[in-house]
């Protein structure tokens, strides 16, 4: 068991958002394939003790799990707090967000080797151009469709097409990511955080969730770790092209939210492209 004090699961709680049952603004579909990357089946009767709401489950993870994975679990939810406020427009509650991060740096074994996180402000502020297309890793006759969406993309944020720019984003995104794993498959399987099927073989890249690959795209080195974070929250806002998610969310992307998808992408892209020089 993980061993967080009471005193310190309050800091957490308050700054998911725990009260009332939910954990962020996950889904129950989002909460399990957030906890699936972390080989956790977060819905399982195991994290059912006190209940089977979202906010429940979490409390009877960090009871059962060791601080290794709380740690990693809760770090990731960090970086998707401060993502979700920044793409939303709501204010950061820095002070509790640094309290809840020294706890995350004393759960890990070697609290040392965690580097204090970026701010969103820092992020948003850094000049991010889009790289020559030719230096991405797709394939030569996907360059005109990547182009394409760039194209579009541009077009729908001067058009006040938010929804769109974030879809187009996360499709940019993705085929690149793709790409970068055909390029260098050798790299790509054999890092931890590939994804494998039930007999412990490593899926075929056609398989992987966009969720994936970014989290072996940064293990990797071809996506920066600031880079990582952000990317994963275009990538959670790009899954509500299903309506039901959107609905259940309460979704409504602005110019704000749409302009920080499209810098996520310029930052990725550059990413890539300089990790291949």
């Amino acid at each position: 068991m993980s061993s967080l004090s009471d005193n310190e699961k309050r800091y957490l709680e308050r700054l998911l958002g725990m009260q009332s049952g939910y954990v962020l603004d996950y889904s129950d579909a989002s909460y399990g394939e957030f906890f699936n990357r972390h080989q956790v089946d977060i819905h399982g009767d195991k994290y059912q003790t006190y209940g089977t709401s979202k906010a429940k489950k979490m409390r009877a993870f960090w009871e059962q799990e060791s601080d290794t994975l709380v740690g990693r679990v809760i770090s990731e939810m960090l970086d998707s707090y401060e993502v979700e406020c920044t793409l939303n427009s709501t204010k950061i509650d820095a002070p509790v967000l640094d309290k809840a991060r020294s706890i995350v740096a004393r759960l890990f074994e070697e609290a040392a080797s965690i580097k204090p996180s970026q701010t969103a402000d820092d992020f948003l502020d850094r000049e991010f151009t889009v790289p020559n297309i030719q230096r991405l890793p797709i394939e030569t006759r996907a360059v005109p469709i990547v182009e394409s969406r760039l194209v579009e993309a541009r077009a729908a944020l001067q058009a006040g097409a938010h929804l769109s720019v974030i879809f187009l984003c996360g499709s940019v995104l993705e085929a690149v990511l793709l790409g970068a794993a055909q390029k260098e498959q050798v790299r790509f399987n054999q890092a931890k955080a590939s994804p494998k099927a039930a007999d412990g073989t490593v899926k075929r890249f056609h398989e992987w969730t966009l969720a994936q690959l970014i989290d072996v795209a940064s293990e990797v080195n071809v996506l920066k770790p600031d880079v990582k974070k952000f990317s994963h929250g275009l990538r959670d806002f790009r899954n509500y092209i299903h309506p039901h998610e959107q609905m259940v969310s309460g979704f409504m992307p602005d110019e704000h939210t749409a302009k920080v998808c499209f810098q996520v992408l310029k930052a990725a892209l550059a990413s890539v492209a300089g990790a291949r020089k």
